[in-house]
C-alpha cells in the first residue's frame, strides 16, 4: 500500500509540473493598433500585417516593407539589436502605421502578454504596438 502511495504521489507531482507550456510570444502576430498609450490608432483595414517572433529573431511587415533584426527576452524587457528594413516609399496611414510599428523596436521595450493579445512599450513611453496572437 506504501508503494502505491509513493507512486501515486510521484504521478501527481509529475502531472503538476508539466502543466501547460509557459506563455511566449514566440509565434506570429497581427498588429491591432499603433501610437501612444493615450491614443491607440487602429490598424489600416484591409491591410494585412504580420510580426513574427523566432529564437532570438523578429521579422515582420505591417503593410509597405519587409523588416527584421535580433530580439532577446529579459524579463518583462525585449532587448533590440538593429532592426533592417527594405527602403520603399509608404505615405498616408500605412506609412505611418509602420513608422509606429517599426519605433518600438528600437533598443529595448517592455511587454505584457495578456493570452493571446500582446502590448509592447517603447523604452520611453512613447510608443505603443499591440498585437493579437494569428
Amino acid at each position: 500500500m506504501k508503494k502505491l502511495i509513493v507512486g501515486l504521489l510521484a504521478l501527481l507531482l509529475l502531472a503538476a509540473c508539466a502543466g501547460g507550456s509557459p506563455a511566449t510570444i514566440k509565434g506570429q502576430w497581427e498588429l491591432v493598433s499603433h501610437g501612444s498609450a493615450s491614443s491607440q490608432t487602429p490598424a489600416v483595414p484591409d491591410v494585412e500585417t504580420s510580426i513574427e517572433f523566432l529564437d532570438g529573431q523578429l521579422s515582420g511587415n505591417v503593410g509597405c516593407n519587409g523588416f527584421g533584426g535580433e530580439y532577446e527576452v529579459d524579463g518583462d524587457t525585449l532587448k533590440f539589436g538593429p532592426v533592417m528594413s527594405t527602403m520603399m516609399f509608404c505615405e498616408g496611414p500605412v506609412g505611418e502605421q509602420e513608422m509606429g510599428t517599426i519605433a518600438v523596436f528600437q533598443e529595448s521595450a517592455t511587454f505584457v502578454l495578456d493570452g493571446d493579445t500582446l502590448t509592447i512599450t517603447s523604452a520611453d513611453g512613447n510608443s505603443v504596438i499591440v498585437l493579437a496572437r494569428k
